[in-house]
């Protein structure tokens, strides 16, 4: 397949692409820089010059591919409602240009879109529109542009991680290095998922391979790790103290982290798993943070 990719150069797009080709698929990735472009053409793919907020740049890239990865995200997090709505557009664009075919195009979401209840590991089959979770809009535009024909299934992500970045964990790392101190809130026993790149990578690859609409996959590789342990790791790292905080404390600590800081979070990928013969083998979480260099630019 002729695969058209947006995030191509980024972190999880630049282990993606590689994947792709490997697989024996040809790749059109999506960049906005001459630097993007030279690295796709270095890793065996094609150029193809645009960004999230070009929407015909999106929809000429759709059109001239057999099916889509759409695994691009703005991850400024302090503006996450503004881009989300900036991912439910780019994904109407994407679905503009397949309508009436049978290609396929995988969009991204995040795992907490599975959450049905406190504490119960988030899953494949649940989705509630309601929750106030704004992430909610790609799964929204996904579920349009299925009503209008299209091909569309959904890889939830948790915290994708190797030794260099980790999801939300980043910025954690980023606040206890500013603020000399690595913070949990509460007790800490709270639980984020996480999964290697890698792995997340092979997923794709797989949901694109098995073009099954209205399929929703999780990219889990562990269902659940406590936070407490993930900043026990960061404080080491950093040998800056690990301390807890209450939950009226945590929102000057962590600002806009703090929205997630405390989220109970777990979920499961035994349906992906089943459906997929996927079966994550990358490091843990706990194992990648052990390794980081944390004082390496």
């Amino acid at each position: 397949m002729r695969v058209f990719v947006t995030g191509a150069t980024g972190f999880i797009g630049s282990a993606i692409v590689p994947e792709l080709i490997n697989a024996g698929h040809q790749v059109l990735g999506l960049t906005r820089s001459e630097a993007g472009a030279r690295s796709l053409i270095a890793a065996g793919a094609e150029a193809h010059r645009g960004d999230l907020e070009d929407l015909e740049s999106l929809r000429r890239g759709a059109a001239q591919s057999d099916g889509v990865i759409h695994c691009a995200f703005d991850h400024d997090f302090s503006k996450f409602v503004a881009n989300c709505e900036k991912d439910r557009r780019a994904i109407e664009a994407l679905g503009a240009a397949l309508t009436g075919s049978d290609r396929p195009l995988i969009i991204t979401s995040g795992t907490g879109m599975g959450n049905a209840a406190a504490g119960r590991p988030a899953t494949e089959d649940t989705f509630n529109p309601s929750r106030p979770n704004p992430r909610k809009a790609s799964e929204l535009a996904g579920a349009s542009v299925s009503a209008a024909g299209v091909n569309v299934s959904v890889v939830r992500l948790p915290q994708v991680h190797n030794t260099v970045r980790q999801g939300l964990i980043t910025p954690l790392i980023d606040l206890a290095r500013e603020k000399g101190v690595s913070a949990y809130v509460g007790d800490g026993l709270n639980r984020w998922p996480a999964v290697h790149v890698l792995d997340a990578a092979r997923l794709y690859r797989l949901a694109l391979e098995k073009q099954a609409a209205g399929a929703r996959y999780h990219a889990v590789g562990e269902e659940g790790v406590p936070v407490r342990d993930i900043v026990e790791v960061i404080g080491q790292g950093l040998k800056v103290p690990v301390i807890a905080m209450s939950p009226e404390e945590a929102a000057a600590h962590f600002g806009w982290l703090a929205m997630f800081a405390g989220l109970d979070v777990p979920a499961s990928s035994a349906h992906t798993q089943e459906i997929l013969g996927w079966h994550p083998t990358g490091p843990g979480l706990i194992a990648d943070l052990g390794r980081m260099r944390y004082f390496e630019a």
